[in-house]
């Protein structure tokens, strides 16, 4: 067989072979494509905090009625800290299911919700009048309670414990259902605590 004839033999062996791994790519960058598109949106992901296992910062102002507020009366419960702006698309749409977890929760008596606001009073005030929530709503106007508590971006929201200590960071929106898993597990942890300190 000539040099030329080995040379084009290897040339389209070599083509079929470069054509298979484009058609692999092609289906795999396919499939990533599908799985990104039909999965539900990115929410009640926990993360990572320095704040965790640690004392809540303090959470002390005046609400958007006027209220005074301060976390530390609020010992003996739990609290879901919520930060929040109503030009924020993941706040808007997480609300409905934080509004179901504070009705749950306040008539059980065992939770409570309090969001926190640092831009735009006005629209925030104007949002919970037409979407609801009956919660403390604390105004943050410098921005120094997110700072405080290491918000990177809104919506974030953080568990606290009865005794204070923050449990939980929650990033990217909340769902109903899973606020609800999320304090049953800390229920469960704070139990087996419990009864390990107990003599």
């Amino acid at each position: 067989m000539s040099v030329a004839a080995t040379e084009g033999r290897a040339e389209g062996r070599s083509r079929r072979v470069g054509g298979w791994v484009a058609l692999a790519v092609a289906v795999l960058a396919a499939g990533f494509v599908v799985v990104l598109a039909s999965r539900d949106p990115a929410v009640d992901r926990v993360t990572d905090s320095p704040l965790l296992g640690k004392p809540a910062p303090g959470l002390a102002g005046e609400t958007l009625d006027g209220a005074a507020f301060d976390l530390g009366d609020r010992r003996g419960r739990w609290v879901l800290v919520n930060f929040f702006a109503p030009w924020c698309v993941p706040c808007i749409q997480e609300h409905p299911d934080l509004v179901s977890f504070s009705r749950r929760h306040l008539q059980a008596g065992d939770a409570e919700v309090v969001s926190v606001v640092f831009d735009d009073v006005k629209g925030t005030r104007e949002f919970f009048a037409r979407e609801g929530g009956e919660w403390p709503v604390v105004v943050d106007p410098n921005g120094a309670v997110a700072l405080d508590w290491a918000v990177a971006k809104v919506p974030e929201s953080f568990l606290v414990d009865p005794n204070g200590f923050v449990v939980s960071r929650i990033t990217t929106g909340v769902t109903s259902d899973g606020l609800d898993r999320l304090l049953e597990q800390a229920k469960a942890m704070a139990a087996g605590v419990a009864e390990e300190a107990a003599p």
